[in-house]
């Protein structure tokens, strides 16, 4: 039996799967070594995960856990190690990035690019076995275009500074975007900055922020900000794949892979943009459990304890 963890700053969807190929699925927050401790990813282990997962683990031995977690970055990926290890004692533990996990997920063992669009972004150049390069994503201070944190920052960032708030050709009557949105999410200006300012974890507070966007999607000037956000996407990162030779004719193959609610949730949009910049698309995965399965079925085995 193995449990297989597909991690972003928002939530960690847990798979375990035994031999016999039944699957559970289960959801906890979302464990970042960059955020966290490692005594308090293990808490959330212990806390939130064990008790969701214990009646289950009467189908045998849990042998394997694959961990793929955004932030498990070489040098921090040893602190979720630990913290996993001092949970499931017995199993073999191994850590690697989120965008790892989204290559294997889309890809398998073939080559092309992968691309993260949830919480946070990023992309990757697969060659079948490892990363081989990528654009640095950078976090959604410096960086994280086409992510539900920088598209909430977008959004509020916009409505605060009253760029949303001109007539637009086709509406009948005009919507006042920034009182709607006050009071959609019973909020104010003053609430935002708290939360975003002095309050942990603001990229997923800006992240929920985002969700604005999909309800409202019809209004032609949220739609244009989340188009815009995945040109501002696909040219600051995806076109970098295409000028090297290699990346370029397996993208071209296979199309740019994506997962991640953003991609998924937006997909007729992304589409609209990756067509527009010229580039091909590619399978589009709300995450990419599915696809580690089967990446992990051979470690998959019965047990007799």
């Amino acid at each position: 039996m193995v449990l297989i963890a597909d991690s972003g700053s928002t939530k960690v969807h847990w798979c375990l799967v035994t031999a016999s190929g039944q699957c559970s699925d289960v959801f906890t927050d979302g464990i970042n070594p960059l955020f966290q401790t490692t005594d308090a990813m293990r808490n959330s282990i212990c806390n939130q995960l064990l008790p969701k997962i214990a009646p289950l683990l009467w189908a045998g031995t849990l042998t394997h856990v694959f961990f793929y977690g955004a932030g498990c970055t070489p040098e921090k990926k040893v602190f979720v190690q630990k913290a996993l290890e001092a949970v499931f004692k017995k199993a073999e533990v191994q850590v690697e990035s989120d965008m790892l996990g989204a290559a294997r997920g889309l890809l398998g063992c073939n080559a092309g690019v992968a691309c993260i669009l949830g919480t946070g972004s990023g992309s990757c150049f697969y060659n079948g076995e490892t990363i081989e390069w990528c654009v640095p994503s950078l976090g959604y201070i410096l960086g994280d275009e086409g992510s539900a944190a920088v598209l909430g920052k977008r959004l509020v960032g916009d409505l605060l500074k009253n760029q949303l708030s001109y007539s637009v050709s086709g509406l009948s009557d005009e919507v006042d975007l920034k009182n709607l949105f006050f009071k959609e999410y019973n909020t104010s200006m003053a609430d935002i900055i708290e939360n975003v300012y002095r309050q942990p974890f603001p990229n997923r507070y800006l992240a929920k922020l985002s969700r604005f966007c999909a309800d409202h999607i019809d209004d032609p000037r949220i739609r244009n900000l989340v188009y815009d956000h995945f040109v501002q996407f696909i040219r600051r990162n995806l076109v970098q794949y295409f000028q090297n030779t290699n990346a370029n004719a397996n993208a071209n193959a296979a199309g740019v892979g994506f997962v991640g609610s953003i991609a998924y949730y937006y997909r007729p949009i992304l589409e609209e943009a990756m067509q527009a910049e010229g580039l091909p698309m590619g399978t589009v995965l709300q995450d990419p459990i599915e696809g580690l399965k089967e990446y992990h079925k051979d470690a998959i085995v019965p047990t007799t304890e």
